[in-house]
């Protein structure tokens, strides 16, 4: 089984109106959608990167919208929303259901019009389903490998993941240093405050994980694994 991170851009006629709004200048320049019902009349839960006034803007521009909590945490604005339908395009849902392979979250809309998802499949499903969306989407495999049942005991969120995997990428923790919280932000298409907030988390999170796990085992644990 393997797990690929796809990158999708749309043309403007199947672009979500959440997306819209998150591509357009503004406050909010990165959305996640976090999690999502599998039925018709849709509950889904939503990240912003700002505050809860700029995520309502945002989140008004979906009419299929009926009710709408929004909570402010550290970082941004989660919203919580009731929708009488997905307002994705019918090509890309039908895409999506004719899939065989499994999507986890987050799904991430970023302000350059691109689309960051993760599914889980075999080789030749996941191929076919790279063919079938590219007749929709430009379409990009930013990083495959194989599927792990077993969630990092680290604690990372999975945006403290990608915080630590662009890091990595980008040289941040090499030395001599090579790269800054500056790639780390354009990695992740972010401001640069929140791409040092998170990898500040996601350095805490590991290091507290190996205190913990070193001292059950008397002081010689290793750090912990993917």
């Amino acid at each position: 089984m393997k797990r690929v991170q796809f990158s999708a851009t749309y043309p403007d006629r199947l672009v979500h109106p959440l997306h819209r709004r998150v591509i357009a200048p503004g406050p909010v320049t990165r959305a996640e959608l976090l999690t999502w019902s599998p039925t018709a009349d849709a509950t889904t839960l939503f990240w912003c990167d700002a505050d809860a006034a700029a995520t309502e803007s945002v989140v008004g521009a979906v009419d299929s919208v009926v009710a709408s909590e929004l909570v402010e945490d550290g970082d941004g604005t989660y919203a919580f929303l009731r929708q009488d339908e997905y307002e994705f395009a019918p090509a890309v849902l039908d895409t999506v259901a004719a899939a065989r392979v499994v999507f986890l979250p987050p799904v991430v809309f970023g302000a350059s019009g691109d689309v960051r998802f993760e599914a889980v499949g075999e080789s030749t499903a996941l191929g076919a389903f790279r063919e079938a969306l590219a007749d929709l989407a430009d379409v990009t495999i930013e990083r495959a490998h194989e599927f792990e049942r077993t969630a990092s005991p680290s604690r990372l969120t999975d945006r403290q993941r990608a915080a630590l995997e662009a890091a990595v990428e980008a040289g941040y923790y090499a030395v001599p240093r090579g790269g800054t919280t500056a790639d780390v932000a354009a990695a992740l298409d972010c401001s640069t405050s929140t791409a040092g907030e998170l990898v500040r988390k996601a350095e805490a999170a590991v290091i507290r994980a190996f205190v913990e796990r070193a001292g059950g085992d008397g002081g010689s644990g290793p750090l912990p694994q993917r």
